[in-house]
């Protein structure tokens, strides 16, 4: 990574460095305000002894001939959440019929539903933030930094989980360590290994994703929350490629913050977001002096008598303006929906459509990660020596295949929405990037 970005910019490259369904399939979104479903099964069919879900596109938009398997970069609306919308913007045209609880009450459906997809006790321990940006800069704010203390990141982690903490070791004086991604197979399992190597008595924080933006690589987060305890280090997650398609336990993490953008696999709109705060954030300071993250604001008529005390938890960390009639009722149908799929039957569905698609892209030359290190809805395929990526690129968009490059990567990221014909357009596709018969 490059000087000015990250602090003292040193980089680390150590030489060693349940498939269950419930819930509802329509999403429809029965789910009560504790956070539980009460809806249908969803289409599902038995594979190798396990319940496993059908194909859910019929639940989406998306048109016949494209082959979308990008939800890393966005996801499609659901019909569900796209109709919650438009009864958010149809709601607007009668302001008299929105009631003053109505500013609280999809607000604690959020919280209870994303406390339940992440196994959190607590739903007051949950914040609605506009980006994850948003909800690293509470951390930062409310982080102290001691000169001489370091910060430990992943190489090519997304910038909003880097650029927050460059600024902070730049104005405290301390050291950004960047632990770079190993080489060659086994890259997985080395990469958790090296950063464990990079944390020390001096490590202030760990900030770090589940899955790797770019490729899927998995990080070990039991191994590294504990050592992050051993040394009384904070553990932040990036979780916005992760929460939704693939469990998350914050109990059995025990992150200090968890913050996802909600437009990739929580699968709603642009500029949603939800954030947890274990009790190392209990009463710090918020970004923003919201009027209705006070005690009291209920009572509109008593507003003008101002408090100093907060809500409970962490809705002092609500960004302003988070009671959007609109989005926010996409939240809710969105995590309905996602709920009512588990994560992990989704990883199941993910992992069983792409299992051929993996192999056969080994063999013709294209580097993947070891099973036990990657994702199964989102994972990179190393491109072979030699291959244009301009060229490939275009011809992917030829056949309405969209992935991503990132890097060296290209990265493929499924999702409930595909099937086998999204998968054999691909495999199509990567033999004529070769070359191959």
């Amino acid at each position: 990574m490059g000087g000015s970005a990250n602090g003292s910019g040193n980089e680390y490259d150590y030489e060693h460095g349940s498939s269950g369904v419930n819930g509802n399939g329509k999403g429809n979104g029965n789910v009560d305000g504790d956070g539980h479903g009460r809806g249908d099964v969803p289409r599902a069919m038995k594979m190798q002894g396990a319940l496993m879900l059908e194909c859910q596109r019929h639940l989406f938009s998306l048109p016949d001939d494209v082959h979308y398997l990008n939800c890393a970069y966005m996801s499609p609306l659901l019909r569900s959440v796209e109709e919650a919308g438009i009864a958010g913007i149809r709601r607007k045209r009668v302001p008299s019929e929105i009631a003053p609880a109505d500013f609280f009450t999809d607000r604690d459906r959020v919280r209870a539903l994303f406390a339940r997809l992440i196994n959190a006790p607590d739903a007051s321990r949950v914040a609605l933030v506009p980006a994850v940006s948003y909800g690293l800069a509470v951390v930062a704010r409310n982080t102290r930094l001691e000169k001489g203390q370091n910060i430990v990141v992943v190489e090519e982690q997304f910038p909003s989980n880097v650029y927050v903490w460059a600024r902070l070791c730049r104005e405290a004086g301390g050291e950004l360590r960047t632990v770079r991604r190993p080489e060659g197979r086994g890259a997985g399992a080395a990469w958790t290994e090296r950063v464990l190597e990079a944390m020390d008595e001096a490590t202030a924080l760990v900030a770090m994703p589940h899955v790797h933006w770019t490729d899927g690589t998995r990080f070990d987060l039991l191994r590294i929350g504990a050592r992050a305890r051993e040394l009384g280090a904070a553990l932040v997650i990036d979780g916005t490629q992760s929460v939704g398609a693939l469990p998350f336990d914050v109990q059995a993490i025990q992150p200090d913050a968890l913050v996802c953008a909600a437009y990739k696999w929580l699968l709603a709109p642009y500029g949603t977001g939800v954030a947890w705060y274990g009790p190392r954030y209990d009463g710090g300071v918020p970004l923003e002096e919201t009027w209705i993250a006070r005690e009291g604001s209920e009572d509109f008529r008593a507003l003008v008598h101002y408090r100093d005390a907060y809500q409970p938890g962490a809705v002092r960390y609500d960004a302003g303006e988070s009671s959007n009639f609109i989005l926010v009722p996409m939240l809710v149908a969105a995590l309905e929906q996602v709920l009512a799929w588990t994560p992990d039957a989704i990883q199941a569905y993910c992992a069983a459509l792409t299992r051929g698609l993996l192999d056969e892209a080994a063999a013709l030359g294209f580097g993947v990660e070891e099973e036990a290190w990657r994702a199964a809805h989102l994972f990179g395929l190393r491109m072979p020596a030699g291959v244009d990526l301009t060229r490939a690129q275009a011809l992917l968009a030829e056949r309405r295949i969209s992935v991503s490059l990132r890097g060296s990567a290209m990265r493929v990221s499924p999702h409930v929405y595909n099937d086998e014909r999204d998968i054999d357009a691909l495999r199509t596709a990567l033999r004529v990037i070769v070359g191959a018969p």
